[in-house]
């Protein structure tokens, strides 16, 4: 009976020791989420303003006829 707790006991620290890696491991995920989705709107605002500057440069292009 005895050994049969001390596995539970060991098979027990095991599961808990696990659980909190695995939080630890999604706290992390989570900040690079949260850091990679920052960096992503970032990019898609440059992207816009960028595109915005290139449409008014190409108003400015007279059209040639032919």
């Amino acid at each position: 009976m005895d050994t049969e707790l001390a596995g539970l006991e060991e098979k027990l620290a095991q599961l808990v020791q696990r659980l909190n890696a695995l939080r630890a491991e999604n706290r992390e995920l989570r900040q690079q989420l949260a850091t990679r989705t920052d960096e992503n709107s970032r990019l898609a605002e440059k992207l816009a303003a960028a595109r915005t500057r290139i449409e008014a440069l190409l108003k400015q292009i007279p059209e040639t006829e032919t």
